[in-house]
């Protein structure tokens, strides 16, 4: 049992899009509680005990008329409640209704405009739509509908998708060919929201609510049992531990790892704020060296990622050895980072990259995991954190990875590039508080280079590092925009940079967007 089992929910089967997320996203906005399955983990067991309230087909990669395409169980058809089918989900439920699918005919990507086709009244789940006569949708597509299953009508149509909305009233089905999740279609926030007012949720899924739920399951977990906390310093590790503090008091212990991969001054931070803020017992581990050593001559990310997660699963076995009782592990681990390393329940999505927080324990630890934030995504989180009191000016600060400063420095790492580093970027993050931007950015960061480029310095050349400043704009890190700072701010904090740290004579910007780039750049 988990302290989101007293709420209604939502089930998001996932065809394996990668945009799945942002439908669960949308929903938990709206203060509904949803969990993201994939299609092949989701039998008539798991629905019967899941019980879900109403049930949402995601989009996905594959065709359905390809042999052994992905198809959603009977049953969610035959349980009595609402179903919206998005793209794929669309295509599934319609083909296994008895309607047909057409394959490559009307290829159709990016932004479309669907007109009225039927009826669609304010009682419905197009409340709302259609008020200037025509909506703006995302279409991402090769197949269509070409044919409705009984009891089907449509709804809207576009040029090239003449079944864009169709709908069963008499049984609350609901299918639409673009992706309401995504931002490019204006009203699918509203789409998503009717349907959830449809299907009786009664949107009580708030912080306050999983704070009270998420201390009772904390305390039948741990019981009189020690936990330990892995603190980085971040938001997620920090909601955590003040959360399981709460829940648990003295029997929390924190273990702030310094792995020598921290940003200027930060350590010393997080120190001062549990220890004499909080009055969290906190065992600050000087690790420095040990990971340092580890990571010399080390230039792939993923093995940079892995040998830092092995070495911190090792610091805290050495100091779990020494607190008596210890019997959890508490970490920071978040909804997207689940979704992001595997997909939350082993499914189709690609693995981008390893978390160093995900994926259990190793069973020579003898430890459990507690991770009250799982099931969480990150402006959740920080939300949380409010409820708990932890002050905005901390909330509020960027996300920053485990692996710290190794995943911002390509290449291999040397103390010299770590100490030059860290100085541009205290000077950039400086820039960005100075000119009012900071909260208008969901993480901003510097990354020192792996190349040298040639240099004039008054009446000298210099040979040093290049570095790329990076800033983006996000609701939850599962997608981001560069963040269009002026030319003059990009001027004016690259000068800073050049005049400020020695190490550095060129400074570029990174426009990337994710997709197709991911924010850190290892």
């Amino acid at each position: 049992m988990t302290a989101t089992a007293s709420h209604d929910l939502l089930l998001i089967i996932d065809f394996g899009s990668q945009v799945t997320q942002l439908i669960a996203r949308r929903l938990r906005e709206a203060n509904v509680f949803c969990e993201i399955r994939p299609y092949q983990s989701v039998d008539d067991a798991t629905l019967y005990e899941l019980n879900p309230k109403a049930v949402i087909l995601s989009g996905g990669p594959a065709s359905v008329n390809a042999p052994d395409s992905p198809r959603a169980p009977q049953k969610v058809f035959e349980m009595g409640v609402p179903v919206l089918g998005i793209c794929y989900g669309q295509q599934v439920m319609i083909e296994q209704l008895g309607g047909h699918v057409e394959s490559d005919q009307h290829r159709e990507f990016g932004r479309a405009f669907v007109e009225p086709a039927g009826r669609h009244g304010d009682d419905t789940i197009f409340s709302g739509l259609f008020a200037t006569g025509r909506e703006e949708v995302w279409m991402s597509h090769g197949d269509r509908v070409a044919k409705l299953a009984p009891g089907f009508e449509v709804i809207g149509k576009s040029p090239n998708a003449p079944y864009a909305i169709v709908a069963d009233y008499d049984r609350n089905f609901f299918a639409v060919q673009f992706h309401p999740e995504v931002h490019h279609t204006p009203n699918g926030r509203k789409l998503l929201e009717n349907f959830t007012r449809l299907a009786g949720f009664r949107g009580d899924w708030t912080m306050g609510a999983y704070r009270d739920e998420a201390i009772r399951m904390i305390r039948e977990q741990v019981g009189d049992a020690k936990v330990i906390c892995g603190l980085s310093g971040g938001v997620d590790s920090s909601v955590a531990a003040v959360l399981i503090h709460e829940a648990i008091g003295d029997q929390l212990t924190c273990v702030f790892v310094d792995h020598g991969l921290l940003r200027l001054g930060e350590a010393e931070e997080v120190v001062t704020m549990f220890r004499d803020h909080y009055n969290i017992p906190l065992i600050h581990a000087d690790e420095s060296e040990l990971f340092l050593g580890e990571l010399e001559g080390v230039s792939d990310p993923e093995t940079k990622r892995k040998t830092i997660g092995r070495l911190f699963i090792d610091v805290f076995q050495k100091y779990a050895d020494q607190i008596e009782g210890a019997k959890f592990l508490a970490q920071g681990t978040l909804y997207p980072d689940v979704i992001e390393s595997v997909s939350f329940s082993g499914g189709p999505s690609v693995t981008i990259k390893s978390h160093h927080n995900v994926g259990g324990l190793p069973e020579k630890m003898g430890l459990k995991l507690v991770e009250p934030l799982r099931e969480l995504f990150k402006d959740e989180v920080r939300a949380l954190g409010r409820e708990l009191g932890l002050p905005q000016s901390f909330i509020g600060r960027h996300p920053f990875p485990g692996p710290g400063l190794a995943i911002r420095c390509p290449g291999e790492i040397t103390r010299d590039k770590l100490d030059i580093l860290r100085k541009a970027d205290a000077v950039y993050i400086d820039q960005i508080r100075k000119h009012g931007l900071y909260d208008d950015i969901w993480q901003a960061f510097v990354a020192i280079l792996p190349v040298r480029t040639v240099g004039v310095m008054g009446d000298g050349r210099t040979y040093d590092y290049a570095c790329a400043l990076r800033a983006v704009t996000s609701v939850d890190g599962m997608t981001a925009d560069y963040y269009p700072f002026t030319h003059e701010f990009l001027g004016e904090t690259a000068t800073r940079i050049i005049n400020e740290v020695n190490g550095i004579n060129r400074v570029t910007y990174d426009i990337t967007s994710k997709p197709p780039g991911t924010i850190e750049w290892e």
